[in-house]
């Protein structure tokens, strides 16, 4: 058998795979055994953050795994310990867990939210607030906080305490908070609701409502964080700290790694045996993290991802298929006029460009390292797909 008729036969069938078997990498180029190459604008849906084959990201982790690969959290070890006092002095928060996924890390966040309001006012204030077309993860616990129907089936009953409210509907917010509720979870820019961003009144009169009345307000950040924006965070654009904030994806820069943050207010309320993760933290993910950071820290990095997701929209929104850009920085939506989402991304791939769908948009989501000449390629893949 090949490759794909093993995995049609021995994995289950939760994925709508494309019918390509990638090989290698290096940049923002994949191969596979044949020698036929595609520039990837998607990242491992937003992972591969610095692209692939990166040399001190590639360096730092085979380093590290033939030094030491696996301690647990019972123990100390210095990548960890980097990693955790780098992420907070470049975020601006004061403690932090590690999980390996972004699920996991909302899962924390959830926890940590519920916990914080039972400590200081006893049962029967644990509602979390999501937005209508969120989503916040696969597990029992994520899918019942993801605001999107189509995702509340086959797996009841769901975990309770979650309300839903209208993403920039002020109205709306007002009428679901009461005093049951101890946390309003949102995205600052809804990924696979359609790559949609929040209106600033709406996120700061989240903020306002989460400081009078003593809710944490969640930030998650799993796809648009590390970078994704042009931002380290993308509260930043909004001139928001949230209590606590979610990432993931990029920053492990290709390996598996979820981090939950939080502020002062409640950076201790998780204590000794409240949570945990076996994997969560391990040497050789952190190593690379490390190395993520890093490279956003060089001067002109995130400048750069401005720069190259304003010339993103600016090429893409001249053409006449294109009814609209959405998003941040290079975490871009493409409303389409009369092509389907699917059709596009179907056609990108026999051409020699990976794209991804979010309901009815094509989303972008390129390395943040990619180079001028590969994103003018896969630019003008993309360009004569959209006006072919």
């Amino acid at each position: 058998m090949n490759t794909m008729e093993q995995t049609d036969a021995h994995i289950m069938s939760t994925y709508g795979r494309n019918p390509i078997v990638i090989d290698e990498g290096s940049g923002a180029v994949f191969r596979d055994a044949d020698g036929r190459t595609w520039i990837d604008f998607t990242s491992g849906i937003g992972v591969n953050s610095l692209g692939c084959g990166n040399a001190a990201w590639t360096e730092a982790v085979c380093t590290q795994v033939r030094k030491l690969q696996h301690t647990s959290n019972l123990y100390y070890h210095a990548p960890q310990a980097e990693l955790a006092e780098k992420l907070c002095a470049m975020s601006g928060y004061k403690k932090l867990f590690f999980g390996n996924s972004g699920a996991e890390a909302n899962e924390c966040a959830i926890k940590l939210a519920r916990k914080y309001s039972f400590d200081k006012y006893g049962q029967g204030r644990n509602t979390i607030i999501t937005l209508v077309n969120s989503f916040h993860g696969r597990t029992l616990t994520t899918l019942a906080a993801t605001g999107q129907e189509v995702f509340h089936n086959y797996f009841f009953p769901f975990p309770e305490g979650f309300r839903y409210v209208k993403a920039n509907d002020i109205d709306d917010l007002h009428d679901k908070v009461d005093s049951s509720v101890c946390a309003i979870m949102l995205e600052y820019v809804q990924g696979e609701g359609g790559v949609m961003p929040l209106e600033q009144a709406f996120v700061d009169e989240v903020r306002r409502l989460c400081d009078t009345y003593d809710m944490l307000m969640i930030a998650d950040e799993v796809q648009t964080g590390i970078g994704r924006t042009g931002k380290l965070f993308a509260g930043e654009h909004y001139h928001t700290r949230a209590d606590v904030t979610t990432a993931a994806k990029g920053l492990g820069g290709g390996l598996p790694i979820g981090v939950c943050l939080a502020n002062e207010k409640c950076a201790d309320v998780l204590t000794k045996g409240t949570h945990g993760s076996t994997f969560g933290g391990n040497p050789v993910v952190c190593a690379g993290a490390v190395k993520v950071l890093e490279a956003l820290e060089a001067p002109g990095m995130l400048e750069s991802i401005s720069e190259k997701g304003r010339y993103l929209r600016e090429r893409l929104g001249s053409l006449k298929e294109v009814a609209g850009v959405s998003g941040l920085g290079m975490m871009l939506g493409i409303s389409l006029r009369t092509k389907t989402a699917a059709d596009v991304l179907n056609a990108c791939l026999e051409k020699g460009l990976l794209v991804l769908t979010a309901k009815d948009r094509v989303r972008l989501l390129p390395p943040l390292t990619l180079t001028q000449a590969e994103l003018d390629f896969g630019i003008s893949i993309l360009c004569n797909v959209l006006e072919g």
